[in-house]
């Protein structure tokens, strides 16, 4: 059986371990030469760069996040065993793990490093779909008489050049599609390296329960279980036409993904429909100066996205959750596209004094929508508001001097609320 030693990328005959270096990093498979669709997912990305910047955090649990009031963006893997989890309200993380350094997120640095993780992906081929700062799709098909290799060993070099020269891991799933390759990504963190081929994709899917697939999320899989389906293999007895009139388009997903098919391409720098932040309240509240002061957080944060990604919106979208769990979204079309915190927080502040109810709230988030590329954001200016385009200057001097000198280099007093 073909089979490549992840250390020093001896290709050989399956065996326990590499013939040349001794290393029992051994990844096997029959199909090992012949697949060549890829997801590459960093191991607690956030967690593992303030780790990789900072020593003395390297054998403690590590929590990227809020303050108590706040959600875990990320944690590393020690806090893991402990049971955080991402989005989980801080509080209840501390509870589980007391002893976590809680760290605040440095958006520019993670953004900084992504870009050099894309840039060392853009090495190996031009189709790369990204799906956040960390984690994407790559597509090798072809590239074996360019790199002098298959993908497979080409990707064993990514996740080694990715440790030795930037001082972060990543895992990555290997197949002959975008749903098996995610699915293969997550079976062996961190640091690992699975593959799903052609013909053992049935067995595979087989036993397991249907959340694995993309996009099942809890209502999903509740109206699922309702109608006795729990496991893939439950979901194969269904006729299509039966899944499609129970569950409409979502039925139709379900019967091709249940078998494996996925005929989804890797779609270079696809772009997203909206950008959004929310937070999870450990309290309800309707204290304004609270609510304000998180208004203006998730649009630094949906700010630092959209700067990030290089886009802009040209609509502001706000959400509140009540304590009744009823959910109220309003909507505030700009007349010119906007990346800038700024005017996202004028926006979305304007809608939440005229959104009609006064809380207390369980959950607010703020987002942007309509997406377009940053070159078309904030051309015109505001002519009821002649200070915006100064507002706009130093909101990019900020974002220089944060990107050299550290997020916390500048902060606005109502962050502090």
């Amino acid at each position: 059986m073909p089979a490549l030693c992840r250390d020093c990328l001896t290709q050989f005959d399956s065996g326990p371990r590499c013939p040349s270096c001794r290393s029992p990093r051994v990844l096997s498979h029959p199909e090992l030469f012949d697949l060549s669709i890829a997801h590459m997912d960093c191991d607690a990305f956030y967690a593992s760069v303030e780790k990789r910047d900072n020593p003395d955090l390297a054998d403690k649990p590590v929590i990227v996040g809020g303050g108590t009031r706040g959600v875990v963006s990320t944690c590393c893997y020690i806090a893991r065993i402990n049971g955080v989890r991402s989005a989980m309200p801080m509080f209840q993380a501390l509870k589980l793990c007391p002893q976590a350094v809680v760290v605040k997120p440095r958006m520019s640095v993670y953004v900084a490093v992504s870009r050099q993780i894309r840039a060392m992906m853009e090495d190996l081929t031009p189709a790369i779909e990204p799906l956040s700062l960390d984690e994407a799709f790559l597509d090798l098909t072809g590239t074996t008489r360019l790199h002098g290799a298959p993908p497979v060993v080409q990707l064993a070099r990514l996740l080694r050049r990715m440790e030795d020269e930037l001082g972060l891991s990543g895992s990555v799933g290997l197949s002959h599609n975008k749903f098996l390759a995610k699915i293969a990504s997550d079976l062996d963190k961190p640091r690992g390296f699975s593959v799903i081929g052609r013909a053992e994709t049935e067995g595979f899917l087989a036993k397991r329960p249907v959340r694995i697939i993309w996009g099942v999320g809890t209502a999903t899989q509740a109206a699922l279980e309702q109608a006795g389906i729990r496991t893939i293999t439950d979901l194969l007895r269904w006729d299509r036409r039966d899944l499609n009139a129970r569950f409409g388009s979502m039925g139709d997903r379900l019967w091709h993904l249940a078998r494996g098919i996925d005929h989804r391409r890797v779609q270079r720098d696809e772009r997203p429909k909206s950008i959004s932040k929310e937070t999870t309240f450990s309290e309800d509240t309707s204290d304004a100066d609270i609510l304000d002061g998180h208004l203006w957080r998730l649009a630094e944060q949906v700010s630092d996205r959209a700067k990030a990604k290089h886009l802009a919106g040209k609509t502001v979208v706000l959400k509140l959750k009540s304590t009744a769990f009823q959910t109220v979204t309003r909507r505030h079309a700009l007349g010119d596209a906007t990346q800038t915190a700024d005017r996202i927080y004028r926006a979305v502040r304007e809608l939440y004094d005229h959104a009609g109810t006064q809380g207390p709230f369980r959950l607010i988030g703020v987002g942007i929508a309509d997406l377009v590329a940053e070159a078309e954001a904030d051309r015109h200016g505001d002519l009821l508001d002649p200070d915006a385009g100064k507002r706009a200057a130093a909101e990019r001097a900020t974002d220089a001097i944060r990107a050299r000198f550290g997020n916390d280099a500048i902060i606005k007093g109502r962050a502090l609320r």
